[in-house]
């Protein structure tokens, strides 16, 4: 059974299969003829359909308006401990900030063919431990020797 056929309980019909059983075949621009019509009717339709959901999209939108410091709540999935207070980050005109490692939680030694190369896992500031991440101890090194002392 192909899936089309297991998802909507029938078989697929394509451009050339779209008249029913038993209909005359058509054959050479008639065929085409029918299919560019099939093809108009099915748009007419979805229009219809995308005109119904606008229509209906519409009544219930309101337009927003914000002030500068105006507080707004975003619709997020998050773990609300994760919150962090924005005044505690420094954040750059391009809208980033720089993560700075606190601590580091775990060592580990990871063995290729040929060589062993050696993680830290790296607990960063305004990050939770479950968000701590595994970093190569030659970057860190470099990068923060502190955390190494």
């Amino acid at each position: 059974m192909a899936p089309f056929e297991a998802f909507y309980g029938r078989r697929c019909r394509s451009p050339i299969g779209w008249f029913e059983v038993g209909e005359a075949e058509l054959l050479g621009p008639d065929l085409v003829h029918h299919a560019m019509e099939k093809v108009k009717v099915i748009q007419e339709r979805m229009k219809t359909a995308r005109s119904h959901q606008k229509s209906y999209a519409d009544v219930r939108r309101r337009e927003l308006e914000f002030q500068v410091d105006d507080w707004v709540f975003l619709k997020v999935v998050v773990d609300p401990s994760v919150i962090v207070p924005i005044g505690d980050i420094e954040v750059s005109e391009e809208l980033s900030y720089e993560e700075i490692p606190v601590a580091i939680l775990d060592r580990q030694v990871r063995k290729l063919r040929s060589k062993e190369i050696s993680f830290v896992k790296v607990l960063w500031q305004n990050q939770q431990v479950e968000e701590a991440t595994w970093e190569t101890e030659e970057e860190m090194r470099k990068k923060y020797p502190h955390l190494f002392e």
